[in-house]
């Protein structure tokens, strides 16, 4: 079933004044995709293509200048319609410095107006999925960067949002911490089966987690290509040896010219 539809999504920014004049970005144009219900859609693009901006607007924190976003049916054309719709973990983590994990993972519930002693119950029950077990007293400063990663999901899933935007959440690990974070997902996903959109530099990443890619041009950003991923379940760090695999990086190479 289709949950999600984006529909001639188009979004324009002033640069600011130069010699008196004005000019003009185009960030995204005529934006057109579906995104079904439980499924895992990863989105790639080289930098400054305009992916960051598409989560933003579908989150309700830029209003487009044209397009649609249609969720269960139902058009949402203010971004305050979509605000509390869309789950959106940008690159960094942002947790508060002055907040222990558990009172950070519960702050999105708590800012919704829900109850605190619910949510701290629920986060409870799942820290040790997360790897937070032990932690909960803990102060932001004293988790490693994947421990950081892991609260700031786990905020994000308590929170209850229909779909999960997560703009490269492991772009800042280093490459052993992403890989264990990438396999770790891997297992949150199947449990919880979660719509997520993810956006990702990594062609490996973005086969591996994905059931469907969206590849975006340069700037100004639009969808140049849509791939499935018909890969078997369930993935490890095997999976990206297989022949199937290594057929599907070579299409995506060859639609972002690489």
């Amino acid at each position: 079933m289709t949950l999600l539809a984006v529909e001639s999504l188009s979004k324009t920014f002033s640069s600011g004044s130069r010699r008196g004049t004005r000019g003009e970005v185009e960030a995204v144009v005529d934006l057109t995709f579906r995104v079904e219900e439980g499924e895992f859609l990863t989105i790639i693009g080289p930098s400054g293509c305009g992916k960051s901006t598409l989560l933003r607007l579908l989150a309700g924190l830029v209003q487009p200048d044209s397009g649609q976003v249609i969720l269960q049916g139902q058009p949402l054309p203010d971004p305050s319609d979509r605000q509390g719709r869309f789950g959106f973990m940008p690159q960094r983590d942002t947790l508060l410095p002055w907040r222990t994990v558990l009172e950070n993972v519960i702050l999105g519930v708590e800012l919704a107006g829900g109850s605190r002693d619910t949510a701290r119950e629920e986060a409870r029950q799942l820290l040790p999925l997360f790897g937070l077990d032990g932690f909960e007293n803990n102060w932001p400063s004293t988790l490693s960067g994947g421990m950081r990663q892991r609260a700031a999901l786990l905020r994000t899933f308590l929170a209850g949002y229909d779909i999960l935007l997560l703009d490269e959440p492991f772009g800042a690990l280093d490459a052993l911490t992403r890989r264990m974070l990438q396999q770790w997902l891997l297992g949150v996903r199947t449990r919880f089966s979660k719509t997520i959109l993810f956006i990702t530099h990594d062609v490996d990443e973005a086969l591996l987690l994905g059931d469907r890619m969206l590849v975006f041009s340069p700037r100004p950003g639009r969808i140049t290509a849509e791939l499935k991923i018909d890969l078997p379940h369930p993935r490890d760090e095997n999976t990206i040896l297989i022949p199937e695999f290594l057929a599907l990086k070579r299409n995506a190479l060859a639609h972002l010219k690489l």
